[in-house]
């Protein structure tokens, strides 16, 4: 009579941390590279040895960085650290899933001759905004503003619009200079009182002027 015995597992990752005895491994210093499907290779001396990033490395690696590796076992290398790149190779600092970087004790800079920022989704949330610049452009598709309050002091407005629509409660305008409007067709209409008033006043019609009413008076 024969026994079946349960095939045995190799043992994982954590089990080997939290085994008695420490993991050991050793550094190395070598040139990255790529094999033949693209994964990073790193060759040090006469050794070709497959690499991953280590999550502490935020610097992506590029080929032909020198770089630092910790080998834990002759199939597991991580690359620690990024030592020296070739002039002209793009710095890119990034990490697979999401990234937040928290100063809750401090302030965060950012410091560049240009800042570019591309997102499919960008929200600002702060209690303060404050933007300071020479010159600005806003293009977008549609632009939607909501404030309780809002206020704009420039010396001058320039606006060109294929179509305008304009509502409040309360209108209120002063011009010290000259306010004139040049249209095809222009009407005034008020529900209870319609009132002009000028010095002069004068009321021009090239071929005819029309006042009508339940009473008119003059003088």
């Amino acid at each position: 009579m024969t026994t079946a015995t349960t095939p045995t597992r190799a043992p994982s990752r954590r089990s080997r941390t939290l085994g008695a005895g420490p993991l050991t491994g050793e550094w190395c210093v070598g040139v990255l590279d790529s094999g033949p499907a693209g994964e990073p290779v790193v060759a040090s001396g006469g050794l070709r040895l497959r690499a991953a990033r280590a999550a502490s490395c935020l610097l992506e690696p590029a080929a032909g960085d020198s770089v630092a590796c910790l080998r834990i076992a002759p199939d597991e290398v991580w690359i620690m650290a990024v030592l020296q790149r070739e002039e002209g190779t793009a710095n890119v600092v990034s990490c697979p899933g999401g990234l937040r970087i928290a100063a809750p004790d401090g302030a965060l800079e950012l410091d560049a001759a240009r800042i570019g920022l591309r997102a499919q989704d960008c929200e600002v949330s702060a209690q303060r905004l404050r933007v300071g610049v020479d010159t600005a452009d806003v293009v977008g598709r549609q632009l939607g503003v909501a404030a309780t309050g809002l206020k704009l002091v420039g010396s001058l407005l320039s606006s060109v619009m294929d179509r305008v629509q304009h509502y409040s409660k309360n209108y209120l305008r002063t011009t010290d200079g000259i306010d004139r409007v040049a249209a095809t067709h222009v009407e005034c209409e008020a529900t209870q009182l319609l009132r002009l008033e000028g010095e002069h006043t004068l009321v021009n019609g090239r071929e005819l002027i029309k006042a009508r009413g339940a009473q008119i008076h003059f003088g």
